[in-house]
């Protein structure tokens, strides 16, 4: 070889496939959520529930129709998830590391949501989409099966600890029904000695066993 030619050059790594953009977190998707949501919110306040249309939703918030049926599919369904978000965001399932703890701070967290400004939401709701047909019964069951579940989290939670603790229907019977005729009815007001003779009654009932 002819040490004079010059040498060849070397080969040349292929170029790097162009990066996508990070998507951030929050984007286009969450900004139309959150403009639904609060439409709904408002249009609930100022009109009640089923005196507003989805067309009417969508001028609120300053989005297509399209985008609210492709993301809920229909009013029913984006009515229960409206109220699943206000239940998740104002009375969360609490982790207080004990089953007295946990429904306790539940309990209180209800009565404090069923005798503000709204009042018995869920209950009006409740019976909005049971009035709206099947899709109406649909997200209905949907609803509740959901905060079902949720609740049964807290339970077996309980039960993991070594902790007898009732099944979802004994809160539903012994703590939620009582607070929720007490308001419809106007029967006394929801103070925390009231609320927490539920629990004391509910963990005693629940010890006794059947």
């Amino acid at each position: 070889m002819d040490e004079h030619q010059p040498a060849s050059p070397a080969p040349q790594a292929p170029p790097a496939p162009l990066s996508q953009p990070a998507r951030r977190p929050g984007g286009r998707a969450a900004r139309v959520g959150a403009a639904v949501h609060q439409a709904v919110t408002d249009l609930i306040s100022e009109r009640g529930y089923g005196t507003f249309s989805v067309a009417d939703v969508a001028a609120r918030a300053g989005v297509a129709d399209s985008s609210i049926y492709r993301r809920w599919g229909s009013l029913e369904k984006l009515l229960a998830d409206v109220a699943l978000n206000r239940l998740n965001a104002r009375s969360p399932m609490p982790d207080t590391g004990s089953l007295a703890g946990d429904l306790r701070a539940y309990t209180a967290a209800v009565a404090r949501e069923i005798t503000g400004p709204e009042g018995l939401a869920l209950l009006r709701l409740a019976i909005a989409l049971e009035s709206s047909g099947e899709q109406g019964l649909q997200a209905r069951d949907d609803l509740l099966a959901e905060r079902a579940r949720q609740l049964d989290s807290m339970l077996d939670r309980a039960r993991e600890r070594g902790e007898p603790a009732p099944d979802a229907f004994g809160v539903l019977d012994h703590l939620m029904a009582p607070m929720y005729i007490r308001v419809l009815f106007g029967l006394g007001p929801l103070t925390p000695e009231y609320v927490d003779g539920l629990v004391d009654r509910l963990l005693a009932f629940d010890r006794q066993g059947p």
